[in-house]
């Protein structure tokens, strides 16, 4: 009995001090890590800034980096030696070198050749700002901005602002998007507009399978060229009037709203198509059909131009310039189908009419799936 209280004791002191030993080393440890710049501390925000200015015969820049990214990819440690007068001058030849391959800028797709100056210490921001200068023998329609400027970090971000005169676009560049192209305000930006823009509304009709279904679905009954030029022109008119005011910010459904409504149009104007092919047949309103859900397809064209980033001022030739090429592809659609059609129906009227049913259905079909899928499963193909 003596034995065990004895032995109780010394288990009993022996806790208490490894207690303390263990309180010590935990005080001490957490002494240390607050003493101790950590990286998060160092480097409180992995940003990059590049300010662009156009002007007439120039475009003229200033860019700044974190002295902890710059330090990383020069081995100078610690990096807030960069702030010092004397290791600023000592490394500007080497802080250009390495900075100035990761900016490309290109005016109408001819890449500028820059003129980079002045490292200079921003010790209240813990950053190093360079001037930059790119000539210009013209003012550019189309700018395009290419940077990656440290890719050694992942969450690495570029703020990027591009002044015109007083107009102002700004973007945020990662490592996922490195290219940002920007339109001037000038003749020659509405030029480049154009040559972006046209193509593009020709690809996203011909390439467009809810829209292709869609002009399908209108020209399976098939009618004279001035009729089927006034389904056209209706659906047109359409979206080019939604699409101003989505681009516009007028009006922006969600497109969670809009892409099943589209869905819903391609099943009524097949249903529609069986109505009017059937017995009791029924008048043709294809033209009516085509302007009414011409709207709902004009929101979808919308989210195409706002996926480019376009500044304000380039919306107009934006506007008119997708609106062309979208014409030119449904022009393209319309006589390679109705011309096909029209060559059936002369062969054997029966089998046109059988032709403009089983298109219909499967116009329906497509649809229904379209719907059901942009309802239930978001996200996939559209």
């Amino acid at each position: 009995m003596p034995i065990l209280r004895v032995d109780t004791w010394e288990l009993r002191v022996c806790s208490i001090h490894s207690l303390r030993r263990f309180s010590v080393t935990v005080l001490s440890l957490s002494a240390f890590l607050a003493l101790t710049p950590t990286t998060a501390q160092a480097h409180p925000a992995p940003f990059t800034y590049l300010d662009l200015r156009i002007e007439r015969d120039a475009i003229v820049g200033s860019l700044i980096a974190h002295v902890f990214d710059v330090g990383h990819d020069l081995n100078v440690e610690p990096p807030e030696r960069l702030l010092e007068p004397g290791v600023v001058a000592q490394q500007a030849a080497a802080t250009i070198a390495l900075l100035a391959p990761r900016v490309t800028i290109a005016a109408d797709g001819r890449v500028l050749p820059a003129t980079w100056s002045d490292v200079e210490a921003l010790p209240d921001r813990q950053s190093l700002r360079i001037h930059v200068r790119y000539p210009l023998a013209s003012l550019p329609g189309r700018l395009t901005a290419t940077l990656k400027f440290f890719p050694y970090d992942p969450a690495h971000q570029t703020f990027i602002n591009i002044y015109e005169g007083t107009a102002l676009t700004q973007a945020i560049l990662d490592d996922a998007h490195t290219e940002l192209v920007y339109f001037g305000g000038s003749r020659q930006g509405a030029l480049a507009v154009a040559r972006v823009l046209v193509p593009s509304g020709v690809r996203h009709i011909v390439t467009g399978p809810d829209h292709l279904i869609f002009l399908l679905g209108l020209l399976l009954l098939g009618g004279s060229v001035l009729h089927l030029s006034l389904v056209v022109t209706a659906f047109t008119l359409g979206h080019a009037l939604t699409l101003t005011l989505a681009s516009f910010n007028i009006v922006s459904p969600s497109l969670r709203l809009v892409e099943p409504a589209i869905a819903l149009s391609i099943v009524y104007v097949g249903a529609d198509n069986l109505i009017v092919s059937g017995p009791g047949g029924g008048r043709d309103v294809r033209a009516w059909i085509a302007f009414t859900f011409g709207f709902i397809h004009g929101f979808g064209f919308a989210n195409v131009l706002r996926s480019m980033n376009l500044p304000p001022r380039a919306l107009s030739s934006a506007l008119v310039s997708f609106n062309v090429g979208l014409e030119i592809g449904q022009l393209v659609v319309v006589g390679l189908v109705a011309s096909a059609l029209s060559a059936v129906r002369s062969w054997n009227a029966e089998a046109g009419r059988k032709v403009a049913v089983a298109g219909s259905i499967v116009v329906i079909a497509a649809g229904a799936f379209w719907f059901v899928q942009r309802v239930f499963f978001p996200g996939g193909i559209s």
